[in-house]
């Protein structure tokens, strides 16, 4: 399968519409992204169960941002709607293709309960009261 260009406004539908994403992100004047390029797209014939897809981050500024690429070419890897992966730096077709092969081994019910987990505790911790005297105490000014 061939890469799949998207924007912002497709990004969430593409996660949520499909197994296994690869968000390559890059830009026209990357030269570590033009490398990567052809290497990106030959790994993609090889995979038609997994959607590869560019996302320009010259012309979608804002979904780079909430994504919080920092360095082009940046590769994400999500898998069941979950992010699973995500590196900075152009990758030879060995190590794409080591990537894709991991994304396609990881038992999802374990990633599922640990992203579960997480949710839990950042939850718990976000409804926990602060530490101190709990009887109504006041703490004097130092």
């Amino acid at each position: 399968m061939a890469t799949v260009d998207i924007t912002g406004e497709q990004f969430a539908s593409t996660i949520e519409g499909n197994d296994i994403v690869l968000v390559d992100f890059w830009a026209e004047w990357c030269g570590p992204c033009k490398q990567f390029g052809p290497t990106y797209s030959a790994v993609s014939e090889k995979h038609p169960d997994v959607l590869f897809t560019k996302v320009d981050t010259e012309a979608e500024q804002q979904l780079a941002a909430e994504a919080g690429i920092s360095s082009i070419p940046t590769l994400m890897a999500f898998r069941e709607k979950v992010l699973v992966f995500s590196q900075p730096g152009a990758l030879n077709s060995q190590q794409l293709e080591q990537v894709v092969d991991a994304v396609k081994a990881l038992d999802m019910d374990e990633v599922h309960a640990h992203v579960a987990r997480q949710r839990e505790e950042a939850a718990a911790a976000a409804t926990s009261k602060p530490a101190g005297p709990q009887d109504g105490t006041q703490i004097p000014d130092l």
